[in-house]
């Protein structure tokens, strides 16, 4: 009796067991907490192929998860860059109780930056990722932060006034974002910060916030700051300011005024009527605009675009920031100075080149300068633009004017006075290797003599204020990657095995054109679907041609993740760093195989054997049954089974990892054209 009672109590607490909820647990070495921590962000991320991560349970302290390093049990850091990561980072990284240190720089993550943020954490690296959204304010409550990296995102809104607790920050790089308004007060808090980037956004108002802070390297340029810059700031080791509108007049001193020397004798011996600031204590005063606006005036257009060079020459004479030395130039009174009529405003004009006035009689510093941009002959469709027409144009690279972003910068939408509609590509400082003015030139004309019907013509560009940008034009349905990855079943309705096979032709003969007509021939280098436009007949233009010599050699491996889409690359050239036009018809075949199936080059959602496309596609390319399959659902069997097979043939061609054996794209074109009847009926499919 005593014993069947037993079992009885037994089974009666199994099945309790059974009933009680269940929570994370583990067995292993590592903090529960930690673990479940550590699972959700997993999940977030969409489930990648990081060796040892699993999306339940585990012990990452003792299994050597990729990335992660513990001190006893706790999980302290997470070290991730360049991983091909996707998905988000979810909003439960608080739950973990020791992490310190955070890299998931040069990925694919987007979504948001969460707002709940684990306190203990130090070192924050997000750069150059897809985070969408404004900056959180609850950085407040990170009190142990001492570096904080959101650079080359796609972050907007204001910079949250919540950086009083900050007190150990010593690194914060917000470049190359679409940040508006001005320096928060709160910044006056961060007493050990050294390194500000906060270059490439849309930042406004006065730097007075910053004069008393320890810095050793600020780099503001490219922003809307205005105004006189403290005279502290120049202090500053390394101070880039460039591509700003500060008025160039000397900010007050909070402690003492600025000395300044008596007044200096005019050619006839007379006194000059204005007393120039010293050389020795503050710097030179520039041209400056005739109004106090945040934007400046905008002045017509010349004719020739040899003018705006030499008042760059002119006005490149006069110091950016005060030096000490010894001798002394006068610079005469006729120097810079234009014809009036070039003043008067010109209503039928595209753009307005920002003139200074004549530049008075003034000392300064002798300081050599590169010489002006050299002469060259640009194709007459290629026009000028200048700084204040373009923020005119996209209302000063508004984020609802930002139609799209890549490596080389965001690309945002434009609209002239009369109606027309342009795309700009504002590119990246930190992405050029062209440094001279020369060089960018002549990338800009062997883009402009790039003519095709399948290729973005360039329409004009703009090299001012320190801001390169490419003017292109626009086509109105976006890129064939939302085409194709976007859940819009109207758009998907148009999106037939017919158009497909004539965007697929379409971007064949802009490779062919590239590839076999230009002299010299031209590699693409970054081809993908992102890069392939859409205009009103759903047909196919091929953007970013010519601007391979931008992406810095060696970029490959070392900015994989950001700089190019290792989906599309072909095993040599991410070995090697070298892209050639067999790199090009690589990608070419996986933007034929996103054509096909509907998926995309890489996805960290599909199980893990299917989420390379070309890996999981290329063994299947010539079985049939499997081949059917493959076809994109959309489709809906609106195609021939010949037809699919005979796309598939081009796609096993371009794909093949030795590069010797893919064709050149002129056979591609022909073996497309193949594939279409000489006539047939509207709708009929191939």
């Amino acid at each position: 009796m005593m014993g069947n009672q037993n079992l009885k109590i037994l089974a009666l607490a199994f099945v309790g067991s059974l009933l009680i909820p269940t929570v994370p647990f583990s067995l292993g070495y590592t903090y529960d907490q930690d673990v479940y921590a550590i699972n959700l962000l997993y999940t977030a991320l969409g489930s990648p192929p990081l060796p040892g991560w699993i999306p339940n349970g585990g012990d990452p302290c003792t299994e050597n998860w990729q990335g992660v390093s513990c001190a006893l049990s706790n999980i302290t850091s997470i070290i991730l860059p360049a991983a091909n990561l996707g998905g988000q980072l979810g909003d439960k990284l608080n739950n973990f109780s020791s992490l310190i240190k955070l890299d998931l720089s040069n990925n694919h993550i987007g979504g948001s930056i969460p707002s709940n943020l684990p306190a203990t954490v130090q070192q924050f690296y997000l750069s150059a990722n897809q985070f969408t959204g404004s900056i959180p304010s609850s950085l407040s409550a990170l009190s142990l932060l001492t570096a904080l990296s959101l650079n080359n995102n796609l972050l907007t809104g204001e910079l949250p006034d919540s950086f009083q607790a900050l007190t150990s920050l010593t690194n914060l790089n917000l470049a190359f974002n679409n940040l508006t308004g001005g320096l928060p007060p709160s910044l006056r808090s961060c007493s050990s910060l050294t390194t500000l980037d906060i270059q490439n956004n849309q930042l406004t108002g006065s730097l007075d916030v910053l004069q008393d802070l320890p810095l050793q390297e600020l780099n503001i340029e490219n922003n809307f700051f205005s105004g006189p810059v403290p005279v502290k700031l120049y202090s500053i080791p390394n101070f880039k300011r460039d591509g700003n509108q500060f008025n160039t007049s000397i900010a007050p001193s909070p402690s003492s005024s600025p000395r300044l020397p008596p007044p200096s004798p005019t050619a006839d011996g007379a006194s000059s009527g204005e007393t120039p600031p010293s050389t020795q204590d503050a710097p030179m005063k520039k041209a400056t605009y005739r109004d106090n606006t945040t934007h400046p005036p905008r002045i017509a257009k010349t004719e020739s675009s040899n003018q705006v060079a030499k008042t760059q020459e002119v006005s490149s004479r006069i110091p950016e920031a005060p030096e000490e030395v010894d001798q002394k130039v006068v610079v005469p009174e006729d120097v810079g100075k234009k014809p009036k009529e070039q003043h008067e405003i010109d209503m039928t004009g595209k753009g307005a080149i920002l003139m200074p006035p004549p530049v008075e009689k003034v000392v300064v510093n002798p300081i050599v300068r590169p010489r002006s941009p050299k002469k060259l002959k640009l194709p007459s469709s290629v026009e000028v633009f200048t700084v204040a027409a373009l923020q005119q144009y996209t209302n000063s690279f508004r984020p609802e004017n930002l139609i799209g972003g890549g490596m080389l910068g965001n690309v945002y939408r434009a609209e002239l006075p009369g109606g027309k509609v342009l795309a700009v590509k504002k590119l990246d400082v930190s992405s050029l290797v062209l440094q001279s003015d020369e060089a960018f030139l002549d990338l800009v004309s062997a883009i402009g003599k790039l003519q095709h019907q399948n290729i973005v013509k360039l329409e004009g560009y703009c090299m001012e204020h320190g801001q390169r940008l490419l003017v292109y034009e626009y086509c109105s349905n976006g890129t064939l990657y939302e085409a194709i990855h976007f859940d819009d079943p109207e758009f998907n309705k148009k999106l037939s095995w017919n158009s497909r096979i004539l965007m697929a032709l379409g971007i064949a003969r802009a490779l062919e054109y590239l590839h076999e007509v230009c002299e010299p021939h031209v590699v693409h280098g970054n081809l993908k679907s992102a890069n392939v436009l859409l205009d009103n007949e759903l047909l196919a233009h091929v953007s970013d041609c010519g601007l391979a010599p931008l992406i810095a050699t060696g970029s490959v491996n070392q900015l994989s993740g950001h700089l190019r889409t290792l989906s599309y690359c072909d095993p040599q050239s991410i070995q090697s760093d070298t892209y050639t036009s067999q790199s090009d018809v690589y990608s070419f075949g996986v933007v034929m195989l996103e054509l096909l199936t509907g998926r995309k080059p890489y996805d960290s959602l599909r199980p893990r054997g299917e989420q390379s496309l070309v890996e999981w596609a290329r063994h299947q390319l010539h079985d049939f049954t499997s081949l059917q399959k493959m076809v994109d659902p959309c489709l809906a069997g609106t195609y021939t089974l010949k037809s699919i097979s005979k796309f598939a043939d081009i796609i096993s061609l371009c794909v093949q990892e030795d590069p010797s054996f893919r064709p050149p794209m002129s056979d591609i074109v022909q073996q497309i054209l193949d594939m279409m009847p000489r006539r047939r009926r509207d709708g009929e499919s191939f």
